[in-house]
């Protein structure tokens, strides 16, 4: 996989797969950047970078790494007390890539999103999370809503944000302990049998005259929900 991206390409060196790392192509500028420094570095044009990488954003540095490493959902499960965010069928790289970036610096277990119809770790995903999926543990889930019925026989606490007449305030639940934030894709929200595999339904307020916030908005405002409930470790 090509990563492209000055954090991008800084967290893949800093991250699991820094090991990995098959070569490293950058502008003069950018090359003399003090992160790069002691690392093997190929000089090249701007637009050399750009057929490299396929991208014109690649801010004058990628690198070539092995395949993203996921982790297996019963690794994070595995985790003392999980807080995970897992994701039904989001299909925006630009999405996937911001909630990945919120849930590492919330400090959660990891994220899991769905094998099929779902955004995967791209290089564009890599980007849009500045680097925060080279730390943070994703798992791929071939069945969601099985997931979430083995993270309740797991100890955890299931919630799907919802704007459904069932659903209660986002501030409500306690969430001490395992808990797992589900998410719906863009457009439809969550499917039935994935809601239906919640403990409760939660919404956020909404006041204006838009019916739904961004999915990567409400990863945010519910996860430092959980944050303000929960004592620092």
């Amino acid at each position: 996989m090509i990563v492209y991206g000055r954090n991008a390409v800084h967290e893949a060196l800093r991250g699991r797969r820094g090991s990995t790392v098959q070569s490293i192509l950058a502008t003069e500028p950018a090359a003399r950047e003090p992160w790069l420094s002691g690392r093997q570095v190929r000089v090249v044009a701007a637009a050399e970078l750009e057929r490299a990488c396929g991208s014109g954003e690649h801010q004058g540095v990628c690198a070539e790494f092995a395949g993203y490493p996921y982790v297996s959902t019963g690794e994070l499960l595995s985790s003392p007390v999980p807080l995970i965010v897992a994701l039904d069928e989001v299909q925006d790289p630009q999405n996937l890539g911001a909630i990945c970036r919120t849930a590492e610096c919330a400090g959660a277990s990891g994220v899991v999103i769905c094998e099929r119809r779902a955004a995967e770790v791209t290089p564009a995903v890599c980007r849009a999370s500045a680097g925060a999926v080279e730390h943070l543990r994703i798992a791929r889930a071939r069945n969601l809503a099985d997931f979430l019925i083995a993270a309740g026989r797991a100890g955890c606490w299931c919630y799907g944000a919802a704007a459904a007449p069932t659903s209660i305030p986002y501030t409500q639940p306690d969430y001490a302990g395992g808990v797992v934030l589900v998410f719906g894709a863009e457009g439809h929200g969550l499917r039935r049998r994935v809601a239906e595999s919640c403990d409760a339904l939660v919404a956020l307020p909404l006041r204006g005259r838009i019916g739904s916030l961004n999915v990567s908005a409400a990863v945010g405002a519910i996860l430092y929900e959980v944050l303000r409930q929960r004592p620092a470790p």
